[in-house]
């Protein structure tokens, strides 16, 4: 059983029928592309942390429309035996190809998805996961930490980067659609991206 399937537990059926295919990792793969229609970046000002976060798979500067973007989720288990979900997201700007990587388990005492955000990662998030009216996926951060190596340093709720993620089946169209908002109390938007995908033949 995936990661998504436990953690939503009975709520799962309650997925629209594409997005409980997609989320219950019967094949250990899910390949997709299609287009964000819109890509937001934070503040000028932080451009060179969006630099950094960029050469490490994270956050990256660039904003624009039409953006070509594949996505690619594999499920294995882990040394310990644990299922890990490793996802890889990458956005075609014209001059430059960006990426924003994760690697996500279950911690089954909590009932949270791990989120480990960058390669090597530079970001943890706890995610909270729930269905929407009309079987769409919400998923939220909730505690955030700072990774240094081996060394993880909870961040206070006004250096954190709240994300909202929602994504949905549109069955007129057959698209994925999804929506990404990540805000920080006192900066506002740090980035945010809106578009849709299919799943590869």
């Amino acid at each position: 059983m995936s990661i998504y399937k436990k953690v939503l537990a009975a709520d799962f059926s309650r997925l629209h029928p594409m997005l409980q295919k997609r989320y219950a990792f019967e094949e250990s793969v899910f390949r997709a592309s299609g287009t964000m229609n819109r890509i937001t970046g934070g503040p000028k000002w932080l451009f060179p942390l969006f630099l950094w976060g960029a050469r490490r798979k994270f956050v990256f500067p660039e904003s624009g429309t039409a953006i070509s973007f594949t996505i690619v989720n594999s499920s294995f288990v882990s040394l310990a035996g644990n299922e890990e979900i490793h996802w890889e997201r990458k956005f075609s700007f014209p001059n430059k190809t960006r990426y924003f990587n994760a690697l996500m388990s279950l911690d089954e005492k909590q009932m949270v998805v791990k989120d480990y955000l960058g390669e090597p990662p530079l970001f943890y998030s706890d995610l909270g996961f729930t269905v929407e009216d009309g079987g769409a996926l919400k998923i939220e951060s909730l505690d955030q930490r700072l990774v240094l190596g081996k060394i993880e340093i909870s961040l206070p709720k006004f250096l954190q980067g709240l994300a909202t993620v929602v994504e949905s089946y549109d069955e007129r169209s057959e698209v994925f659609r999804i929506t990404v908002d990540v805000k920080n109390p006192l900066i506002g938007t740090v980035c945010s991206y809106e578009g849709e995908f299919t799943e590869d033949a």
